[in-house]
């Protein structure tokens, strides 16, 4: 029983990389219970995206916002599906073009091209970006954003607009509900009965695609059964935005592995408990 988590069972709503995740918690001594909640997919219309990346090759962006790192690693992707002959040119301006990146992981995708990022916002949430980029007179820039799914992202939108930019926007993948109802309506069970020691949230898609699946006072009442874990401070500000306290979150480094470690922080006493308390 020497390790932090021996004996403590975990819900873990990741989908894309669940099992890297579960194998960090399980390494500790977890029992993992798998929910993914979302899935990634796709644009299902390519053709505003591709329409999006052949203006941007052609030199139509000045800046480009990248919110998430799988936003950037999706248009390389529908660009390797559907018109190969636009990568080359598409980098060449992605190299030159000013890159602004939400958080590490957009800046982790740009570095698997071999570029990096140029303007790292000092919070990895859209009003971190907002504050990043006062700083910088936007009047006139041709700036391109990549939207966090279909979210329109007003405040980042009307902030540029009323910085004087020209604004153009790409939405290159889209969520879409992961685990049946069936399994998230246990999920909320098995946490209002004592039975889950914490659930750990990577995305805001996970939190609100669990609150549509009862009603929001159901599924608060579950978390408030738990102990709730945040990647960072995306997914924090949307728990808040419900009514949710979080009682683990990394203090800098927003990944899986340090998301293991505050887990680890909360759980090695054996006495931890969720106060119940809901977070208002």
């Amino acid at each position: 029983m020497s390790e932090p988590l021996a004996g403590r069972v975990i819900a873990v709503a990741e989908a894309r990389e669940l099992d890297v995740f579960a194998a960090l918690l399980e390494r500790r001594g977890a029992q993992v219970q798998r929910y993914p909640l979302v899935r990634i997919i796709d644009a299902p219309d390519p053709v505003p995206v591709l329409a999006f990346l052949r203006s941007a090759a052609e030199g139509g962006c000045d800046d480009l916002i990248l919110l998430t790192g799988e936003g950037l690693r999706r248009m390389m992707g529908c660009i390797d599906r559907h018109q190969p002959a636009l990568r080359t040119p598409f980098l060449a301006a992605l190299k030159q073009m000013r890159k602004i990146t939400r958080g590490p992981k957009p800046a982790r995708a740009l570095r698997e091209l071999g570029l990096s990022s140029d303007l790292p916002a000092a919070v990895p949430t859209t009003q971190g970006v907002i504050e990043t980029l006062r700083a910088f007179d936007l009047h006139r820039r041709r700036i391109g954003v990549q939207l966090y799914g279909a979210e329109p992202n007003v405040a980042l939108i009307e902030f540029l607009r009323g910085a004087g930019a020209l604004v153009s926007t790409v939405a290159p993948y889209l969520y879409a509900d992961g685990a049946t109802g069936a399994a998230v309506l246990e999920l909320l069970e098995r946490m209002a009965g004592g039975q889950i020691d914490a659930i750990a949230f990577t995305s805001k898609a996970q939190v609100e695609r669990l609150f549509r699946a009862a009603p929001a006072e159901r599924v608060r009442a579950a978390l408030a059964s738990t102990n709730v874990a945040a990647v960072g401070p995306v997914v924090s500000d949307t728990l808040a935005s419900y009514g949710v306290a979080v009682n683990a979150m990394p203090d800098s480094a927003w990944f899986m592995k340090p998301l293991t470690a505050s887990l680890s922080e909360l759980l090695a006493d054996s006495s931890t408990q969720p106060d119940g308390d809901i977070g208002l």
